[in-house]
């Protein structure tokens, strides 16, 4: 059952250990390791190693185990120590000696890192989207409520008048930036490195151009000691660029959890999406919010997790590798649920009139008062002393707040440009 299994017996503690938990991850990439090892048969076919008919052989069982997998009745055994035993086994079950010749040519390590980057490739395809998805979400948030003022803060302290438009699309454009490390990142694993095998390529004539269109990709690993290097170089850059995203919606829901507190008070939710105590019939909590706030901080550490493992190995395979899986698997799985749940949630948003003639918000013109100064021709400087006498001396007197007109300010939000920026991406 193992690929490496030379008739010896192995103490099933080690056996247990080492296996960790592959099965369960495995789940993840059933239908790319099928897909590898179609395209592996059909090149394998191509250069004369498998005649057409054992490679139409091999189709046939390949498509079977991806109905089973898609009908959810594929299933990796504990008699497995992964995905790649337990295909290999399936078509050797079914097929005799064909089955047992689909490993010519290639090694688990190149079967992992094809497996691995198939399934980084399509679902940083999908994070984008949905990262797209919430960028349109906040800047039509930013759109209906522009004309909203919202105190602005520095040290947490009343500072500038700002906007619920200015709030909305300023997480809108960070998230821009954060599209474009998905990005790169997706450059990163878009190099197919099938045909590498153990990380010294092979001795077969194999044709790696060939597989690198059958699979989709837009270029190939060519030294297949960089292919086989790119183990934990695509995890460490995959989980950076998930990290981004999730550093941007960490601080957004921090954001919330402090505009929704009642000393704030500037948004509020629907009661479905909040919780409440089990003591104080009065609470309203942002839990959701701050679920995401703790879930995203935990994905900000498996990046550093990713370096720390892979960071001072020698070049070649290591079983070290084995280890960064898990937490990259559960960095892609996570980071997509919250976008989701961040898509659901913000988009019900509600948002509150400010009474900005109340006593803490007195002195949020200040910066207005100056600049009304200035333009009655006082130096900038005259004019700050001006107005923060006035401040010491408890008598100033906020004038009606100024249009702040030049380009990316509350009352000019550059929605369409944002937009734009966002389609080039």
């Amino acid at each position: 059952m193992r690929l490496w299994d030379k008739g010896l017996a192995i103490d099933k503690k080690i056996e247990r250990f080492t296996v960790g938990n592959d099965r369960e991850l495995d789940m993840h990439l059933v239908e790319y390791d099928l897909k590898a090892s179609k395209a592996h048969a059909r090149m394998l076919g191509k250069v004369g190693i498998l005649t057409s008919e054992e490679v139409g052989a091999i189709e046939v069982e390949l498509d079977k185990l991806q109905q089973q997998f898609e009908s959810g009745t594929f299933e990796i055994e504990e008699d497995f120590e992964d995905v790649h035993s337990k295909i290999e086994f399936e078509l050797t079950k079914a097929l005799g000696d064909t089955g047992k010749k689909i490993h010519t040519a290639r090694s688990r390590n190149d079967q992992v890192l094809v497996a691995m980057q198939l399934y980084f490739k399509e679902n940083l395809n999908e994070i984008s989207e949905k990262t797209k998805e919430l960028i349109d979400v906040l800047l039509d948030l930013a759109d209906k409520h522009q004309e909203k003022l919202l105190p602005g803060y520095t040290h947490l302290q009343v500072a500038m008048p700002s906007s619920f438009g200015l709030w909305f699309s300023a997480y809108a454009e960070l998230l821009i930036d954060d599209l474009y490390l998905l990005e790169a990142g997706l450059k990163v694993v878009d190099q197919n490195p099938l045909g590498s095998a153990a990380g010294y390529g092979s001795s077969f004539p194999i044709d790696r151009e060939f597989t690198t269109k059958e699979l989709g990709f837009s270029t190939l690993k060519y030294n297949v000691v960089a292919a086989q290097l790119g183990r934990g170089k695509c995890e460490r850059t995959v989980t950076a660029n998930i990290s981004s995203v999730a550093n941007t919606l960490a601080r957004f829901a921090m954001d919330i959890c402090l505009y929704m507190s009642q000393n704030f008070d500037f948004i509020t939710f629907p009661d479905e999406l909040t919780t409440g105590s089990s003591i104080m019939p009065h609470k309203k909590n942002p839990d959701v919010f701050e679920l995401i706030r703790g879930k995203c901080n935990k994905l900000q550490s498996i990046a550093n997790e990713m370096i720390l493992i892979t960071n001072n190995l020698p070049s070649g395979y290591h079983r070290d590798y084995q280890l960064i899986k898990e937490n990259s698997v559960y960095a892609v799985e996570n980071i997509k649920e919250i976008l989701d749940v961040f898509i659901h949630s913000i988009a019900l948003i509600k948002v509150k009139d400010i009474d900005l003639q109340d006593e803490k918000y007195k002195y949020l013109f200040t910066v207005d008062s100056i600049n009304d100064l200035v333009m009655q021709g006082k130096s900038f400087r005259e004019a700050y002393q001006v107005i923060g006498g006035q401040v010491q001396d408890g008598t100033y007197k906020a004038a009606e707040g100024k249009k702040h007109s030049h380009l990316g300010t509350k009352d000019n939000l550059a929605l369409e440009e944002i937009r734009r920026k966002k389609d080039d991406v």
